[in-house]
């Protein structure tokens, strides 16, 4: 039976793959594992239609061990991080599906400290989901209640509201907000700092949620930060934990060269905890380049945030992050939140009055092509003989500078497969064959 979780909670198509049975023994799990009674949980979730069903069902799960569970309703992902680490609450349980489209949802949980869990504590309570039902529950005067309390979003907001105070700028930026939950404070977050703020897709339906738009398709944003003359634009993932900018040109400025800008700002004021950028193995060789000839270390850790936070912590570092827009700045969050990067962004603008354009050029990145493939046998593509044949062959044809990773997807049934080498041609050929390949060995 494959594992329940991957990099980013359970995740499944809602009511076909993701059922609120799932939910429910989740609820029952968590509660359990992660609180018992007098020790309540916090539950968020994004803005899908079926958000509503699995907090639901969570709640039903929790409250029938005794639990009382605290509904803090459409939230960004990082403010329930931050609710949950604020020191009342013993779990918080996200539902989201990230940047993943409307039909999907997912289920992330996250530790008393805002954390998500190590891998051993997601085994033990993936083995008491299958369980659940065996649990010990809760007697009829002993069991939890579901409170609404919207006001913990507060805690989130004042808080990024006192970064954004520390920042002074008149830029005119736009912010797409993905039809996702980032849209409820990141307007606001950002007015703070003085930029003149539009904002783009922040009028959700349900199911519209990264529907050609946010960090995973910011093609719409960069054509309007042209056509209105802005300065910049940042692009939110549905759940907001994501960014991904766009320069006054139009031009995508991607995760690794915003990790870029800000490890060679606090490079060169020697702000950077021991030098180190913690980054995963699919991030762009010219960021590795542009860091170390600035006399810094880059660290590389497995894809997935949590395992960029887990080398931040190991290592001391204090800025990591992934090619897709998760950016950890553990002076101000242990979560990625594509606000408090895009206020990052503009303080190094505002500090140096250089455009992001201009001090995107100090990170020039590799060519680099990624592809998606759905796959029904995911797992298999190391014990094919024909794949790794073809692995071998593209790697001897970009030679020493280089690079071919193909992995399963931990979110989706889908391979992934990465092409990064020197010439742009080779790199979209590669790619392409390598992709076609898989497609048809692994379905």
């Amino acid at each position: 039976m494959p594992r329940l979780f991957g990099t980013d909670g359970i995740r499944g198509i809602a009511n076909v793959d993701l059922k609120p049975t799932l939910a429910y023994a989740l609820g029952r799990a968590t509660a359990h594992r992660l609180a018992g009674p007098g020790r309540p949980i916090v539950v968020g979730q994004d803005t899908r239609r079926s958000g509503d069903m699995f907090a639901a069902a969570i709640v039903a799960g929790a409250t029938s061990m005794g639990v009382d569970v605290h509904l803090v309703g459409v939230v960004p992902t990082p403010a329930l991080a931050h609710i949950a680490g604020a020191g009342h609450f013993a779990a918080g349980i996200m539902v989201s599906a990230s940047h993943n489209p409307a039909e999907d949802n997912g289920l992330k949980v996250l530790d008393e400290r805002g954390m998500k869990l190590d891998e051993d504590v997601e085994d033990e309570i993936e083995q008491l989901i299958w369980t659940s039902e065996e649990l010990p529950g809760a007697c009829a005067d002993s069991l939890g209640l579901a409170i609404q309390n919207r006001e913990l979003f507060d805690l989130y907001v004042n808080h990024r509201l006192q970064l954004a105070s520390a920042i002074s700028t008149d830029l005119h930026l736009i912010i797409d907000c993905a039809n996702g939950s980032g849209g409820m404070s990141a307007a606001k977050i950002l007015e703070a700092t003085g930029a003149h703020v539009e904002v783009l897709f922040n009028d959700p339906d349900g199911t519209n949620i990264n529907a050609g738009c946010g960090a995973a398709d910011p093609g719409a944003l960069a054509l309007e930060v042209v056509a209105r003359g802005a300065d910049v634009g940042f692009a939110l993932d549905g759940d907001a934990d994501r960014l991904i900018a766009v320069d006054a040109s139009g031009h995508v400025v991607d995760g690794d060269a915003v990790l870029g800008v800000l490890a060679l700002d606090r490079l060169a004021r020697n702000s950077l905890p021991h030098g180190f950028l913690v980054v995963s193995i699919l991030s762009n060789g010219g960021l590795q380049k542009a860091i170390e000839d600035a006399g810094g270390q880059v660290i590389r850790t497995p894809v997935g945030d949590k395992y960029i936070l887990e080398g931040m912590l190991v290592n001391g570092a204090g800025l990591g992050g992934e090619k897709s827009g998760h950016v950890i700045i553990r002076e101000h969050t242990t979560s990625g939140d594509g606000v408090v990067t895009a206020l990052e962004v503009l303080a190094v603008m505002a500090r140096t009055g250089r455009s992001l354009a201009d001090l995107a050029t100090q990170v020039p990145l590799l060519p680099q092509q990624q592809r998606a493939i759905p796959a029904r046998h995911k797992d298999q593509w190391e014990g094919d003989p024909v794949i790794r044949k073809a692995i071998a062959s593209a790697e001897a044809r970009l030679g020493s500078g280089g690079r071919v990773l193909v992995r399963p997807s931990g979110t989706e049934s889908a391979i992934r497969v990465m092409v990064e080498g020197p010439e742009t041609d080779l790199v979209v050929e590669l790619a392409d064959r390598l992709a076609a390949l898989a497609g048809e060995r692994l379905n």
